[in-house]
C-alpha cells in the first residue's frame, strides 16, 4: 500500500462528523490523527475525534486522488453518507485493513 495514493473518510466515535483527506501514507496519517485527538488537538480531526476509518479509494496518480478529494469535499453530508453507506454498510472501523 505504500506506493498509492488514498482519499479517505475518517469520523469520530459518535459517527456525527466527518474529515475527508487525501495521503499517500495512509497508516501514518491515521496514527498523526490519533496523535493530534490524544494531544495537540489542534487540527480538525484531532479536535473532532475524528480517528475512525470508515472510507478509502485507492490512486494510482496523486492529482486523480487530490481531484477527488476536492470533489467529496463539494458534497453535501447525506451524499456523503449515501457514499460511505455503500462501501460500508455499518460504517465499521477500518483502521485494521489497513494496519
Amino acid at each position: 500500500m505504500q506506493n498509492n495514493y488514498f482519499v479517505y473518510i475518517t469520523t469520530n466515535k459518535y459517527r456525527t462528523t466527518l474529515y475527508i483527506g487525501f495521503t499517500n501514507n495512509i497508516q501514518q496519517r491515521l496514527s498523526q490523527h490519533y496523535f493530534d485527538s490524544q494531544n495537540a488537538k489542534k487540527s480538525f480531526a484531532g479536535k473532532y475525534n475524528c480517528i475512525y476509518l470508515v472510507y478509502y479509494e485507492i490512486f494510482d496518480f496523486p492529482k486523480l486522488g487530490i481531484d477527488r478529494e476536492k470533489e467529496l469535499k463539494k458534497w453535501r453530508r447525506e451524499k456523503k453518507n449515501k457514499l460511505i453507506s455503500n462501501f460500508n454498510p455499518t460504517w465499521e472501523t477500518l483502521n485494521n485493513q489497513i494496519f
